[in-house]
């Protein structure tokens, strides 16, 4: 089993987004026994918390549920227990480095780079409107099948 873990700043928006496009990806390629998914935030303000509402839409109206998801923080087990951290931009990826344990295992990446979708990173659409959550959408979908793409090739730098 690998385990991913999608981080962004306050597991609202774009990790949840990701954890959603990521499961039904998965899902759908019957790969629910090879890969299991999670999202966290860097921040606590929305710990508790469902996805925005606006995320919330944006997946359903891609067939995609994620309003039972909650937010949480990253916390030091999850740079043992996972093993790939997905940043969905620069900044985050810095965060979550500065915060490894000395005893944390997982390998920290940039989303889109480890997905082989290029560099850069995924815009936080929380200031903005439906279409900014749509542009997301459209990104971290691209990952996903991506993502479950590498696991069905076996390519290296996977855990099958």
């Amino acid at each position: 089993m690998s385990r991913l873990l999608v981080v962004c700043l306050g597991n609202i928006c774009r990790s949840p987004m990701a954890e959603g496009a990521l499961r039904a990806r998965i899902e759908g390629a019957g790969l629910r026994d090879v890969i299991e998914v999670d999202s966290c935030g860097t921040g606590d303000w929305h710990v508790g918390d469902p996805p925005d509402p606006r995320a919330i839409r944006n997946a359903a109206g891609h067939g995609v549920d994620i309003s039972s998801l909650r937010a949480r923080m990253l916390d030091a087990a999850d740079y043992r227990d996972f093993d790939v951290l997905l940043c969905a931009d620069a900044s985050t990826l810095r965060i979550v480095r500065d915060r490894r344990p000395p005893d944390g295992t997982g390998e920290i990446a940039l989303l889109l780079d480890w997905a082989g979708q290029g560099g850069g990173d995924v815009p936080d659409p929380y200031t903005g409107d439906a279409a900014g959550f749509e542009s997301v959408w459209q990104l971290v979908d691209a990952a996903a099948r991506e993502i479950v793409a590498r696991y069905r090739r076996g390519a290296p730098g996977v855990r099958a």
